[in-house]
């Protein structure tokens, strides 16, 4: 059964790019796995200090969770966020992406 998860937060002004360099870590160690059936965005927002992370899961496990890259983004995340993560399911009502 697949799963949509949105995770939305807003770090301190003070810890955003370390923040978005722990992000970019995770993609890199994604890279280098090529977890199937995963797909997975992090947004930053126009404030320049909120994020947002879509993580679609085809499988039954969450290849993340075996990131140590991943753990590294997670250990001190509350102490970098103003806004603490807030995660949530979601159903995707609909979803297109071009063939270029």
């Amino acid at each position: 059964m697949s799963r949509t998860a949105i995770v939305r937060y807003r770090t301190r002004p003070e810890t955003a790019e370390q923040n978005a360099r722990l992000v970019e870590a995770v993609y890199s160690a994604l890279a280098r796995i090529e977890p199937p059936d995963f797909r997975y965005a992090t947004y930053r927002l126009d404030d320049g200090v909120s994020f947002v992370h879509v993580a679609y899961f085809g499988g039954p496990d969450n290849p993340l969770a075996t990131l140590p890259e991943f753990a590294e983004f997670q250990r001190e995340l509350a102490e970098r966020c103003e806004e603490q993560p807030s995660p949530r399911e979601a159903t995707v009502v609909g979803a297109y992406a071009s063939k270029d």
